[in-house]
């Protein structure tokens, strides 16, 4: 398939997509908050914290980003949301919940390094009020780092204004705020992955040995299996986010080396669109990694889901 006829279709793909995102997206994370928040996934509660919070800044996303942006032109037609006046000030919400929610995936892979990894801190580090200050910082400091977005506009036409792509100090602002969303965070989720993989078959190979153990019979030792479940929710949560933002990491950061920001080529144009929906499909995949990873999850998601019959069913009888 040539580049043009695979634009055609993206743009033909685009309205039906977002569609099914934003109803995807809103009713999974919702469901995710719910279960999550009444405590009873087998989870720490510090771990609970930070998926909570993933959750619901994720479920900003899906509505600030997919639906007011990507379906209200097509569908919506909130007009107020795309006002001069409003424009400013939900640019600087939409970047700061997509900040919040990228750097809260790196939260909890740094604390789920450390809970893996030394155990020593373990016991002061992995802990709810930490969790809790964590995500209450990283709320702050994204919503900061933001601030100056709300000047990147022109306030009559709501465009970005001409100085943001070639004045040196807003130059140096788009890089600094590339590189902390979602260049660092990338980065730093395959540096942290990859010390917690060292660490595991570091040591998980003492394990065996001190253990006299066959390669077959590791399936038999409880820290083991206690092990392997607290990786499984990390790397399915991590290499999601890494597969379907990847795209636009590459594209943001080729973008802004170039200096390209108005010459759109075919290419940069399917670029674009296919980045833009790959990393917005992130917002809503974590419930499905929980319902896939995670049994009391499932069953707390499946009590949810009878609970209506039942009463029905009681009620009939």
């Amino acid at each position: 398939m040539r580049l043009v006829d695979l634009l055609f279709l993206l743009n033909d793909v685009e309205p039906i997509f977002y569609r099914i995102l934003g109803v995807v997206g809103v009713l999974s994370n919702l469901v995710a908050i719910v279960t999550l928040s009444r405590g009873r996934c087998g989870l720490s509660k510090g771990v609970t914290w930070y998926l909570v919070a993933m959750a619901v800044a994720d479920l900003l996303v899906v509505i600030i980003r997919v639906i007011l942006e990507k379906v209200n032109p097509f569908k919506l037609h909130i007009v107020f949301y795309y006002s001069p006046y409003a424009c400013n000030s939900r640019e600087v919400i939409a970047s700061t919940v997509v900040s919040i929610s990228v750097w809260l995936t790196v939260a909890f892979t740094f604390d789920r390094m450390v809970a893996i990894c030394f155990q020593k801190l373990k016991m002061k580090y992995c802990t709810e009020k930490t969790a809790a200050t964590v995500i209450i910082t990283v709320c702050l400091l994204s919503l900061l780092n933001k601030i100056p977005v709300f000047f990147k506009f022109r306030i009559y036409n709501c465009r970005v204004s001409y100085e943001y792509f070639y004045n040196p100090v807003w130059m140096v602002f788009d890089w600094t705020d590339r590189i902390l969303t979602p260049v660092l965070p990338f980065v730093l989720i395959l540096l942290l992955n990859t010390l917690t993989v060292r660490h595991i078959l570091m040591a998980s190979a003492v394990r065996r040995k001190l253990r006299g153990q066959r390669n077959g019979d590791e399936k038999n030792d409880p820290e083991m299996k206690n092990r392997r479940r607290s990786i499984v929710l990390l790397f399915t949560i991590t290499g999601s986010f890494i597969l379907l933002w990847v795209t636009r990491v590459i594209y943001l950061s080729i973008q802004r080396i170039t200096g390209l920001y108005g010459v759109w080529t075919t290419s940069g144009l399917v670029t674009d669109k296919m980045g833009r929906m790959l990393q917005l499909s992130s917002s809503c995949t974590n419930t499905f990694i929980y319902v896939i990873t995670q049994r009391k999850f499932r069953e707390e998601v499946m009590n949810a889901v009878k609970y209506p019959f039942t009463v029905i069913l009681k009620f009939i009888k």
